[in-house]
């Protein structure tokens, strides 16, 4: 009769405890808790850190020689033609923000709304930028995971192949291409993305202005698709305004990398340059005003202040390449100035500032572009009016980082007569204007004085280079891919040249 009893209690026991399970799921469910992203918001985290990393200022700023640090550790790098590597080195910063915080999110969202219709101008905006990401990371780099990156959760490939150069172009150009053609204005907008807010025309203007840089750059190696490619673009229909600009507005959560850097750890460690200042001063570019400042007197960081800052172009003074921060001191004192920390820094409270915006593509660049293009004659109109109307966008422009920056109609006026462009020396003057326009865009700067060869810079005299060349050409890729995925990086180096600062990219031919 017990065993009975017990039998009986045991299977209640179970009739309970089933009925307990029903409705446990929906128990511990959270009914708040989102089941699917949006995913025009990893597209809004894409384009927050499109913005570049402060390691610009390590490399690419100091190798065409407009910002540099006479300092050694952390910050060694174009300043001395060093290589600087290890997971946490100067050259791993941009691939890291780009493969981790910018391309997975595209790649993801790219795959989410490629096959559904209401989200067709949000998949092509994405297209887009992933184009414009991709330009940046080869162009860096040289050979570099393109058509098997950011698929770790996807496919479970987290060991993707590096695809050519070349290749990585000619799928550029193809995606610009198809993507921007297929914006419709007439079907939903994606008014929540944080580039335009939806304006179909501002992203089909920067898809054609990206692909107008993109077959410039190929200038060089492929003649002729850069010139199809820069007709394509035009006819297309390129940026009409600074109204246009492809730009990352930053603000006080989401913060310039490159200025707050600049308004923190390395305030009193950065210098414009002696070839930058100098250039400046002597074309008498009204933009000094808006770029520079000097801290006069000062001896130490402490003591720049803003009792000491003085904008006066006519007293900046660039810091001179070839000296490190102990060698330094004496030629500051040869200048007749009372320390390195008096030479001239950019201005931190308005261009450096750590909201400062960050211009990705403008219409100054595209304007200079096109007057390059139509001095190869690759495209119509004057060469003279776009090189006229880039320098005076981009003059215009810095007006966006402080009103106090925006320069005069009439110092633009008084800019171009005193130096007019001359045909005979076209290319020269043109990216020139380019150096300048594009000064913060560490990157862009730097792909194109490989490019074109211009400016026309003095090597940096510092003994000790670890370059063969005069300049470095690329930057080497970070130590964590040789842990990582060491098969398919060392398939690039045994196709592109050694990991080195002097191996050339593709485009960049010799």
């Amino acid at each position: 009769m017990k065993k009975i009893s017990l039998i009986l209690g045991l299977f209640a026991l179970l009739g309970w405890m089933s009925s307990c399970d029903k409705g446990f799921d929906q128990l511990n469910v959270n009914p708040t808790a989102a089941t699917a992203l949006n995913p025009v918001f990893t597209f809004n985290n894409a384009i927050s850190n499109t913005s570049f990393p402060a390691s610009t200022l390590i490399f690419e700023e100091a190798i065409v020689q407009q910002m540099f640090s006479p300092n050694s550790g952390i910050t060694q790098g174009g300043n001395f033609n060093v290589d600087n590597r290890g997971s946490a080195g100067a050259n791993a910063p941009l691939w890291q923000r780009y493969y981790r915080d910018n391309l997975r999110y595209l790649v993801d969202g790219i795959a989410k709304t490629k096959n559904d219709a209401a989200r067709t101008n949000l998949y092509n905006m994405m297209r887009i930028l992933k184009a414009y990401v991709a330009m940046v990371l080869t162009d860096t780099y040289g050979d570099v995971p393109y058509s098997e990156a950011g698929l770790g959760y996807l496919s479970a490939n987290v060991m993707p192949k590096y695809d050519t150069q070349e290749s990585i172009y000619n799928d550029v150009i193809k995606e610009l291409t198809e993507a921007t053609a297929a914006l419709d204005a007439t079907k939903p907008t994606e008014a929540g993305e944080i580039m335009f807010g939806g304006d179909i025309a501002k992203w089909k203007k920067t898809g054609y202005s990206i692909m107008l840089r993109a077959g410039m750059r190929l200038s060089k190696v492929n003649p002729t698709l850069a010139q199809a490619t820069v007709q394509k673009a035009v006819a297309g229909g390129l940026m009409q305004s600074n109204a246009d600009n492809f730009v990352v507005r930053e603000n006080a959560n989401y913060q310039n990398p490159i200025g707050t850097t600049l308004n923190s750890t390395e305030a009193a460690n950065y210098y414009l340059t002696g070839a930058f200042v100098t250039y400046l001063k002597t074309t008498s570019d009204p933009r000094l005003m808006s770029i520079a400042v000097r801290y006069v007197g000062a001896k130490s960081g402490p003591e720049q202040t803003a009792a000491k800052a003085n904008r006066d172009p006519a007293v900046q003074i660039g810091m001179p390449l070839g000296y490190d921060n102990g060698t330094i001191l004496a030629r500051a004192t040869a200048d007749g100035l009372a320390s390195f920390y008096d030479y001239s820094q950019l201005d931190r409270t308005r261009m450096g500032y750590f909201t400062a915006p960050c211009f990705l593509v403008t219409y100054a660049q595209t304007q200079l572009l096109l007057a390059e293009a139509a001095q190869r004659t690759w495209t119509t109109g004057n060469a003279t009016d776009f090189y006229n109307a880039g320098v005076t966008a981009h003059m215009k422009q810095l007006g966006d980082y402080d009103a106090t920056s925006l320069v005069s109609d009439a110092n633009i006026a008084t800019y171009l007569q005193k130096n007019p462009y001359a045909a005979a020396n076209g290319l020269e003057l043109i990216n020139n204007q380019y150096w300048i326009a594009s000064f913060l865009n560490g990157p862009e700067v730097f792909a194109n004085f490989r490019r074109s060869g211009f400016p026309t810079l003095t090597p940096n005299p510092y003994p000790g280079k670890e370059i063969k060349g005069n300049f470095i050409n690329r930057l080497s890729y970070p130590d964590s891919e040789q842990s990582v995925n060491a098969v398919k990086r060392q398939e690039a180096v045994a196709r592109q040249g050694p990991d080195n600062l002097d191996t050339h990219v593709w485009w960049d031919k010799q």
